[in-house]
């Protein structure tokens, strides 16, 4: 047996943290940070979990297998809102092990009752999508990133899902793609729609930054809430780590919306005896700030103001290293980075370049070219902004 090589995006932050040199940025890691580097606890976070360990009626029973019932309402009402399929109890939800678990779920439940589908996935997506949808299913790839234009290839994605067999099953980010941070826009997820339907291919939205993106929760579910409005049947991986900066407590739901309610009970029943199988119920502290934060007007209201408050501080980081990069007059189009949302920018970067920055200037990046936005900050954008233009101009691609 061979040693696996070590995940990228976590052994570029083991790099990271055994760097000396004080200079040093970390724009691997995809987590939100403050202008002081630092990890941020959401106010509304620390209110309500203070608020939990003090409560004498709480314990550490198991929770049922589909999770906290609780969660599982207010996790269904901030994808789909006031959605029709909502009221005709269409959408089965499930609470998963935050958004990587409810991929994997939906895998498996791909794997043993939509046998032998064809997984797409776009290129380039989050890295794990082809480890998770690879273990049932065959994966292939559709067109999304046009290095040219640097934005999204839509006549590549259209063909490649053209010629997708009928029944294939189509991964879409909800919003904020990772790793570009390049969405399509209303037109165009309508025409990608359109495609979907006429080729009769399931959807399977990956929603990890609702909220993130555009500071909107609506509107950053618009796609999701469209794609159910005209008719399809579909599934959605939801994460509560970036929204609430719940990383470590694994907080998430998986929803599926089926055309009548007979069958969205029937498809959470099969998803009962995956997650019995798999890890037999989902942890309750994540899912119990969650539920209390969403079902309370007053810390709702609060919840939504900081994250509204770090949405605008990562979109600010864009105009501080394109303002730092035009100033520096440093060679190429820059606009990418404004255009790009969420927490991600695909730079246009080639490995080598790269590999100097991480090598020569201590700029913790992947080989991808792909940087965490919240790692850039007004201590540390002038120094990025010299060293990525020293790469520019004396480093080939």
């Amino acid at each position: 047996m061979k040693t696996a090589p070590p995940n990228e995006i976590f052994h570029t932050t083991a790099l990271y943290n055994k760097c000396p040199d004080p200079r040093k940025i970390n724009l691997g890691l995809g987590a939100y940070r403050t202008n002081e580097g630092k990890p941020y606890v959401l106010q509304v976070v620390r209110k309500v979990e203070a608020k939990i360990t003090q409560d004498p009626s709480l314990n550490h029973e198991y929770q049922p297998i589909a999770g906290h019932a609780g969660l599982c309402d207010v996790a269904r009402e901030l994808v789909f809102g006031e959605h029709k399929a909502v009221k005709e109890n269409r959408v089965s939800t499930v609470q998963s092990i935050s958004g990587t678990g409810s991929l994997a779920l939906a895998s498996d439940f791909i794997g043993k009752y939509m046998k032998n589908s064809v997984v797409y996935i776009p290129t380039p997506t989050w890295p794990n999508h082809p480890q998770i949808f690879g273990r049932h299913s065959t994966v292939k790839y559709y067109r999304y990133w046009d290095a040219k234009s640097r934005g999204l290839d839509l006549n590549g994605l259209l063909e490649d899902l053209g010629n997708a067999p009928e029944r294939s099953v189509v991964v879409l980010h909800a919003c904020a793609h990772n790793p570009t941070g390049v969405d399509p826009t209303r037109d165009q997820w309508k025409a990608i729609a359109q495609l979907m339907q006429k080729k009769n291919l399931f959807p399977l939205f990956d929603s990890a930054y609702q909220g993130f993106a555009t500071g909107s929760l609506d509107d950053d579910a618009w796609a999701v809430r469209y794609f159910a409005e005209i008719g399809f049947e579909l599934m959605v991986a939801q994460s509560f780590a970036k929204n609430f900066g719940l990383y470590d407590t694994r907080t998430g739901a998986l929803h599926s919306v089926s055309l009548s309610a007979p069958s969205a009970a029937a498809v959470k029943s099969q998803l009962e005896i995956l997650i019995r199988a798999a890890y037999s119920n989902p942890p309750s502290h994540g899912a119990r700030i969650v539920h209390a934060i969403l079902s309370d007007p007053a810390l709702n209201r609060e919840w939504r103001e900081e994250l509204k408050e770090m949405s605008a501080r990562i979109k600010q980081t864009r105009t501080m290293l394109f303002d730092q990069l035009k100033q520096l007059g440093t060679p190429g189009d820059w606009q990418h980075i404004l255009n790009q949302i969420g927490m991600f920018s695909y730079t246009g970067l080639s490995k080598q370049q790269c590999k100097v920055l991480l090598e020569k200037h201590h700029v913790y990046l992947l080989s991808s070219g792909r940087i965490s936005m919240p790692g850039i900050n007004t201590n540390n954008v002038a120094y990025l902004a010299k060293c990525i233009d020293d790469v520019v101009r004396n480093v080939q691609g």
